[in-house]
């Protein structure tokens, strides 16, 4: 039996500090007689949670890769396609690289859309789930059709494929604007996480009026399978675009199917808005998007950095609104991938962070260094000793 007692810390949403004894990886009670870790007067946060990202493109640890795509969604789907091969894209090196630091800024699970066509195949789904082994780090992949499906030939039976070798989710892109027919796209898709019984989680950057009708189709046909709790849609751009009348029947069918949202808070493109749809009782993630990949330069690892641009383009100023970004990268994104056992409960798994501030708002603003990150009751990660001196690692 192995316990750990981190001592003097406050957990997020006590109403003060608590010891928190971990025991065999999880949360537990009734010390025999752990080691002590003190770590007085600072926060006791779940593991982050990066729901949406792209590992497989990943740039991370190679040399600087000036971009070279312009600003349509064309364009960059062009300049991926054009470069990967170039740039040794996937690399399960980079993706290695990626995964160690997103471990040491907290996150402990992973959710990424791993592109799936016949030029690159199940290539980014092995180099994936190869570097997931590696670090040692759950990883989430959705099968995700990144050229389109009824536009890129032999696309849907690689999806299937990538289901069929363990892929726990399968992924869509924009029905309407990349394979202009939004009714046979969904229904494609839905029959596939129907039948493997998979997760469904759809890029939608269809904007206004457009965007909109589609959320309605997703809705409904989450509701007609039975499929509430496992779909998401991811940037829903739409939400951020229409009247407020509007956006509020949308976020109550989303919420009634059991459609979750996440976002990534990226460039000026249009963010859900998150306490309205927050009150209509959705499910909200978030994550990086691309991290240092052919479709941008930008992307740290960082959750606590994610939580903060997603408040930042809230125009969140109290602590209370602040914090509703946080709970995107932590609960939120635990519900979005089905995750049991997580959070700061006897007898949920031992996922912990541990940083030098007072609230879940100056944690978000701030982003300090993590002091302590623990995944299934391991240090993988200290700046403090079990006697309260400093490390550096």
């Amino acid at each position: 039996m192995t316990e750990v007692l981190l001592r003097g810390g406050t957990p997020w949403g006590a109403d003060g500090p608590a010891d928190l004894l971990v025991r065999d990886g999880r949360i537990a009670t009734d010390p025999v007689d752990p080691d002590v870790i003190d770590i007085s007067g600072q926060l006791v946060l779940p593991a982050l949670v990066e729901a949406h990202c792209h590992l497989d493109k990943t740039l991370y640890g190679g040399p600087w890769v000036p971009h070279s795509a312009d600003d349509t969604l064309a364009g960059r789907i062009g300049n991926d396609l054009s470069r990967r091969g170039e740039l040794g894209v996937p690399s399960e090196s980079r993706i290695a690289a990626l995964l160690r630091t997103m471990r040491s800024y907290g996150t402990a699970h992973v959710r990424s859309h791993t592109d799936i066509d016949p030029a690159v195949g199940l290539r980014g789904v092995e180099a994936v789930s190869a570097a997931a082994a590696e670090v040692g780090m759950p990883v989430q992949q959705v099968a995700f059709p990144q050229h389109g499906i009824l536009t890129n030939p032999g696309t849907l039976d690689l999806l299937e494929e990538a289901l069929k070798s363990g892929v726990a989710a399968i992924g869509g892109l924009d029905p309407a604007g990349i394979d202009r027919d939004p009714v046979r796209h969904l229904d494609l898709i839905f029959a596939l996480a129907d039948r493997y019984g998979a997760f469904l989680d759809i890029h939608l950057h269809d904007g206004g009026t457009l965007g909109a009708w589609e959320l309605e189709l997703i809705a409904e046909r989450t509701r007609a399978l039975g499929l509430g709790g496992r779909v998401t849609v991811s940037h829903a751009y739409a939400l951020g675009q229409i009247d407020d009348a509007h956006q509020d029947r949308l976020a109550r069918a989303l919420a009634d199917a059991g459609v979750a949202l996440a976002t990534a808070a990226v460039y000026s493109f249009p963010v859900p808005p998150l306490k309205r749809v927050l009150d209509a009782g959705v499910v909200v993630a978030c994550g990086h998007d691309g991290i240092r990949d052919l479709w941008g330069p930008y992307g740290s690892g960082d959750m606590l950095e994610r939580a903060m641009h997603l408040a930042y383009r809230s125009t969140f100023r109290r602590d209370e609104d602040i914090s509703l970004a946080l709970r995107a990268a932590t609960y939120g994104g635990a519900k979005v991938l089905g995750l049991a056992d997580y959070g700061l409960s006897v007898g949920c798994r031992a996922d912990l962070v541990v940083v030098p501030v007072s609230s879940a708002a100056e944690a978000v603003v701030t982003r300090p260094p993590r002091t302590l990150v623990m995944i299934s009751g391991k240090v993988v990660h200290s700046l403090v000793s079990e006697g309260g001196g400093v490390l550096h690692n």
